[in-house]
């Protein structure tokens, strides 16, 4: 597991040459009116994102590319102070980055 807390200590990497394309995740069509709980690429389905909140903090999930893995990002509401954990699984990125946010 992989944690990172607001730092500039790593080196940022190197900005892509040329105009770049933006686009959008997008969300599935909802089957039977069912609220969308996630969004994906339109050109690549595995990579997905989802946000998940409370009155307190907000857990942004985002895949790998490929969807073979999973970042977290946690976002304290009032403060907007966050943490940001990369694992293999979702449910250990998203308990990763609460608890270092919260850490004291």
């Amino acid at each position: 597991m992989t944690v990172s807390r607001q730092s500039a200590a790593k080196a940022r990497p190197a900005r892509p040459a040329g105009r770049q394309r933006w686009t959008s995740f997008i969300a599935e069509q909802s089957k039977g009116g069912a609220a969308v709980r996630g969004l994906h690429e339109q050109a690549n389905p595995r990579h997905r994102l989802r946000v998940e909140h409370s009155a307190h903090t907000l857990l942004i999930h985002l895949s790998d590319e490929d969807g073979g893995g999973w970042t977290t990002f946690a976002v304290d509401r009032a403060t907007r102070q966050w943490a940001v954990v990369r694992d293999s699984r979702q449910s250990d990125t998203a308990r990763g980055a609460y608890e270092a946010l919260y850490r004291r």
